[in-house]
């Protein structure tokens, strides 16, 4: 029996393991694994999640049963030291000694601390490890019982000092973010798209300092601050350090193996040092003069030294793919190919939009025929369909522009992801080829997406690719001739639209019911809010009946902030308000300090208040008149005007009236996704009316009505549904679209992708609403007055009964409130930090 000794179990570790025991070599091998950590291999690429729940097995690549079933020893918490090449032995901390036939070192690698005088304080940090947020945790939650405004930085404004921020945000401190280069992500970005992200990112509460140079840190045994210069100084009780990586090669020079100048252990294709005996993976290995720091060539390099070790000839590729898909703190940021393209070799064509924090920029080659490369910052949706053309050289539309332009604005789809060439490798982190999962339905007889991961193992790392192993799966399912079935999960074996229809027929009115009668299991946090979310469609029921299946910001009828608290939003139809509830919308305000805002939507937004607060200030509201604006909730937001024909010259009808009484009409009415309406008195479309869910303009003999427009990532136009029609009609045509909408889409769909999927599209949808091709225009009209006849407000149901009262508490047993939320003033209002709308 030969025995292999692997050092280091991180991700690639791990996947060595793995990749070895799927060999099935029976008994004539023996693993032994060491890893430096307490705990089993876990996935540092999502290490920042520890902060949402600090659940340090929620991120195990596999428990330690595994490692034991699969006849590897494990044994963590214990360093290698030396390795003792002539007699193949390798010597641990506890000074004892294994012989290996082979070593994989696979020892990844460590936080670059620069050489700043002040490093070694208390409250400066390395960002690598879960022991490192632990003791970061632990750190800030002492700054805030001394400091409630206490301020962090990040010293790094690359990949991993981005997420480091967002751990900064997640602990409740002031976050900051600084960086040596003029720009963030200076390795991945141009200088427009860090420009777009650095916005962004300002407006979710990130403060960035660039083109800073660290002189020292301050402070007598603990940061106080950070200073740049003589006179530029940035005042931070803690410091988390973010600036680059360095290769965990100590072992490689304690036994002579050929080292890079800049560190790293040299490796050749078949992923060997300069001894035979002993291999090196991951960011230890130096493979073609470069450190690779991603997870996919990682665990390309771990294949090749199982196949290599089990005799098999596998080769590393000459050259490794660099590009990447991130969701930095929420935002995506994608590159790939050539970001940085020269004049000389091609052109490149980019879409910016400011003020949705978008930027889209692809290169292409001088004749116009190749795509060389791109990057995606605020909407990475197109990216793994770029990656691919570019990766197989597949052709480009005459007008590149196509490629990334919004479809609103002439964009072209990219075609079936069938059109892909078989060796199209799909999953980069996984190897596997878009022909291995065709494949795996045509012939290995998955039936579905969860089948095909189970068999290819597409998808199970970093996850991006997901949406397009998903329209593999389906398109081949469709290829075969099969029917391709959505399923809401594993509770309920049918597509939101047939769990709609039978919850109609049988008039389910329960969640325990609608697992009775066609479902199993207990539910989970898709299919809860989902039926509730049905429940609410089909009977107008409000978020207080079975409460315990709704998410937070239904369970409590607000949205929930970073901090802790939430905002108040009562519904103002049309933007209309008196000045009596002007001054009660202010004197609630400075009674609960809270942070006051007029929205987009012609809303007042009140921020800030306490969980045991909210009943009191909704009290004080509905005694003025108002309502629950329903700001938090898969339902209508508001319907907004401009000032219309009463005041302004231009305008050829009464919006403000008409759109209150749409608002009024609709107000609750739950649907898959939020909906937003629009009414503008003329063409000059002060209401945006045509950037809404549905939208109502004023010409010349009457109204026309535009549907399935949306804002946020990838802007859509409403498109023109019906021309020159009387209020009554507008009424009639908006309840049948709302209705079939409501009946027919996806779960968390807004309209805009639901008439993109809509078989038949907009003449599809014209047909139903205006002709009553299907003959259900009377009973969608129907149904939809029984809504607005049972409407109820929320808040209201919530302050007349004592009972519902009770959730709205912070303890059980007592009626004080939080008093761990943190604030900061800003423009003399109380403000919570970090700060989200």
């Amino acid at each position: 029996m030969k025995t292999i000794i692997v050092v280091g179990n991180g991700m690639v570790g791990y996947k060595f393991c793995e990749k070895f025991v799927a060999k099935l070599v029976g008994e004539a091998y023996k693993l032994i694994v060491f890893g430096e950590e307490p705990r089993p291999a876990y996935d540092r690429v999502h290490l920042s999640e520890f902060f949402e729940n600090q659940d340090a097995k929620a991120l195990e690549m596999a428990p330690a049963e595994w490692y034991k079933d699969n006849n590897i020893d494990l044994i963590v918490g214990e360093r290698v030291t030396d390795i003792h090449r002539e007699s193949k032995k390798i010597t641990t901390t506890k000074d004892v000694d294994y012989s290996y036939d082979y070593l994989v070192l696979a020892t990844g690698s460590s936080a670059f601390v620069p050489s700043i005088k002040g490093v070694e304080k208390d409250g400066v940090f390395v960002y690598r490890t879960i022991e490192d947020l632990e003791a970061m945790l632990d750190y800030a939650a002492k700054l805030k019982a001394r400091n409630p405004k206490a301020r962090a930085a990040v010293l790094g404004g690359g990949l991993l000092g981005l997420e480091a921020g967002k751990a900064v945000l997640d602990m409740g401190l002031e976050p900051h973010i600084v960086e040596f280069a003029p720009k963030l992500m200076p390795r991945q970005l141009d200088t427009r798209s860090s420009q777009v992200l650095k916005l962004k990112l300002e407006s979710m509460g990130l403060n960035i300092h660039l083109s800073k140079a660290t002189n020292q840190i301050l402070g007598n045994g603990a940061i106080t601050g950070m200073e740049f210069g003589e006179d530029d100084v940035l005042d931070v009780e803690m410091l988390i350090i973010s600036a680059g990586i360095r290769p965990r090669d100590e072992l490689g020079k304690t036994c002579n193996l050929e080292m890079g100048f800049r560190g790293g252990i040299v490796v050749n294709n078949k992923m060997q040092t300069s001894d035979e005996a002993i291999f090196a993976i991951g960011e230890v290995a130096l493979y073609k003069d470069m450190i690779y720091g991603l997870v996919a060539p990682g665990y390309d390099m771990a294949e090749v030294a199982v196949n290599q070790i089990l005799g098999e000839s596998a080769l590393m590729v000459e050259s490794i793919d660099m590009s990447t898909k991130l969701k930095l703190i929420g935002v995506d940021v994608a590159s790939f190919g050539e970001p940085f393209m020269p004049a000389s070799k091609g052109h490149s064509v980019i879409f910016e939009n400011k003020t949705q924090h978008l930027y889209k920029r692809i290169n292409v080659s001088l004749d116009g025929k190749s795509l060389l490369g791109g990057i995606l910052v605020g909407d990475a949706s197109d990216y793994n369909m770029l990656h691919q053309i570019y990766l197989n050289g597949m052709t480009i539309p005459e007008d590149p522009s196509q490629l990334i332009l919004p479809a609103s604005d002439g964009a072209s789809s990219f075609g079936s992801v069938l059109d892909l060439p078989d060796n199209a490798q799909i999953c980069s982190c996984e190897n596997v080829s878009k022909g291995t999962i065709c494949s795996a339905v045509s012939e290995g007889g998955c039936e579905g997406l969860s089948a095909v991961v189970s068999c290819t193992k597409a998808s199970t790392s970093c996850g991006g690719c997901k949406p397009m192993v998903t329209d593999l799966v389906n398109e081949t399912l469709k290829s075969l001739g099969k029917t391709v079935k959505n399923v809401i999960c594993e509770h309920f074996a049918y597509s939101r639209q047939e769990l709609y229809g039978i919850v109609k027929v049988k008039k389910l009115k329960t969640f325990d019911e609608a697992l009775e009668v066609c479902g199993s299991g207990d539910g989970c946090e898709i299919c809860k809010p989902l039926v509730a979310s049905i429940f609410a469609s089909l009977y107008m029921d409000t978020a207080n009946k079975e409460d315990v299946i709704q998410d937070s910001n239904d369970k409590f009828l607000a949205n929930i902030q970073r901090n802790g608290t939430y905002s108040v939003v009562p519904r103002i139809p049309g933007g209309e308000i008196t000045p009596d509830k002007l001054i009660v919308l202010g004197e609630v305000a400075k009674k609960y300090d809270l942070y006051t805002k007029i929205t987009g939507g012609q809303r007042i937004d009140l921020f800030g208040a306490e969980l045991n607060d909210l009943p009191a200030i909704w009290k004080l509201l509905i005694d003025a008149g108002f309502e629950s604006g329903h700001a938090y909730g898969k339902s209508l937001r508001t319907v907004k005007s401009c000032v219309g024909s009463t005041w302004c010259r231009y305008g050829l009808d009464e919006s403000v009236s008409f759109a209150i009484e749409l608002e009024e009409r609709y107000k609750g009415l739950r649907s898959p996704h939020k909906i937003k309406g629009g009414v503008s008195g003329c063409i000059r479309e002060c209401a945006e009316a045509r950037g809404k869910d549905f939208g109502v303009i004023a010409v010349e003999g009457g109204w026309n009505l535009y549907v399935c427009g949306n804002g946020g990532a990838t802007p859509k136009h409403a498109v023109l549904l019906a021309e020159k029609i009387d209020n009554n009609t507008v009424i009639k045509y908006l309840d049948r679209f709302l209705m079939y909408y409501i009946q027919t889409a996806a779960p968390l769909m807004r309209t805009a992708t639901w008439l993109e999927k809509l078989e038949g599209g907009l003449e599809q949808l014209k047909k139903v609403v205006i002709d009553d091709s299907l003959s259900i225009g009377e009973d969608l009209e129907r149904e939809m007055q029984g809504l607005v006849n049972a409407y109820e407000c929320e808040w209201k149901q919530v302050i007349e009964s004592e009972e519902k009262k009770m959730r709205f508490k912070h303890f059980i047993n007592s009626d004080d409130s939080d008093d761990n939320l943190v604030f900061v003033p800003m423009r003399d209002q109380k403000m919570p930090e970090p700060w989200t709308v």
